[in-house]
This record gives structure tokens, sequence and C-alpha cells, in this order.
């Protein structure tokens, strides 16, 4: 990892910090503020530690885009959970062999940036 990668990968990783810091929920009360705040910070954690040992600059770079994609939506929405993702047509489906792998390749095509490093459930 260059110097300049990882200037900003700890820049990300204390605005993060500094946004859990200041969070409010849109609710106003105040156990869902701490219930959103322990989530930023638990998220951020599992996530820069999960990736951590990444050398490849152009993973680190779409991890970068993904962060700063995530704090943007979640200080535009003041929602810091994950937005849901849309399925394309036929993205639920049932099919087999050939069909399945199609929906399987569509559904991974349809997945936004922000959302890139959350497995499917």
């Amino acid at each position: 990892m260059t110097s300049s990668t990882r200037k900003s990968v700890l820049s990300l990783y204390k605005r993060i910090f500094n946004i859990a810091r200041s969070w409010q929920a849109q609710s106003g009360i105040a156990s869902d503020t701490d219930t959103e705040k322990k989530y930023i910070l638990q998220e951020a954690r599992m996530l820069f530690r999960q990736n951590q040992q990444l050398s490849d600059p152009k993973l680190i770079k779409r991890c970068i885009e993904e962060c700063e994609a995530r704090i943007e939506i979640g200080l535009h929405y003041r929602n810091p959970y994950p937005r849901a993702t849309y399925l394309p047509p036929l993205g639920l489906a049932t099919q087999k062999g050939r069909m399945l792998r199609a929906q399987q390749r569509l559904r991974k095509q349809a997945k936004p940036v922000y959302l890139q490093s959350h497995e499917e459930t």
C-alpha cells in the first residue's frame, strides 16, 4: 500500500469515527442514537479489519469508493444502515442450470457499489 493510499484509508477511518461521535438518530430517541452509533463503529471496525490484508491497488480503490459512497448515503438519508438492493427482472425465479447462473450473474451486476462488501443472505 502506498503512503497516499494509506493516508486516505486512515482519514476515512477517522472520518467514520467522527461521524459516529456526532451522530443523531432521525427519531431523536436516545436509545436509537446509541444503537446507530454502535452499529456505525462496529461496521467500520469489521470492514476495515476484513480488508486489512488487501494489497491489490484496484481492490483497495474499490473499497475506498464503497466507503465514501456509504458515508455520503448515510449522511444524506440520516440512516447508517445499508440501503436495500433491487433485484433485476427474474431475479427470484427458481431455475436450474444455465438460467440459474444467468440470474446469479444479473444479481451480482445489480449490486450497487456501496454494498460490495456485504454477503448475500
